[in-house]
């Protein structure tokens, strides 16, 4: 749906639904998918970042928990839609990320 077409699909390290990349921005959707899903694949898709890429991701809401867990390395961005979100995140000039993320559900 938000995904361009003809973004190529790749492999990313520990995610559980498909990512696709097209020139620097990395994509992939859990709309679909339940807890912990959303957060096991943002992360495994923050993992993949450099400082010249973006990373968007498709889910049903909006996914609070994660953000606490990463605002002081990445910066979001939310677009609001009638069926999901999509948020587009960037990493932080100038700092070191350490993403050891608990992304088991805490409700």
């Amino acid at each position: 749906m938000y995904i361009p077409k003809d973004a190529k699909e790749i492999i990313v390290k520990d995610s559980t639904v498909p990512f696709f990349k097209l020139e620097n921005i990395y994509y992939f959707d859990t709309s679909s998918t339940a807890v912990p899903e959303p957060m096991i694949n943002a992360v495994a898709g923050l993992k993949i970042l450099d400082k010249n890429s973006k990373l968007v991701m498709i889910n049903h809401k909006i996914p609070l928990g994660l953000f606490s867990k990463i605002e002081a390395y990445f910066d979001f961005d939310i677009e609001e839609f009638e069926n999901c979100v999509k948020i587009t995140f960037v990493k932080k000039r100038g700092f070191e990320v350490n993403l050891n993320v608990n992304t088991n559900c805490q409700g």
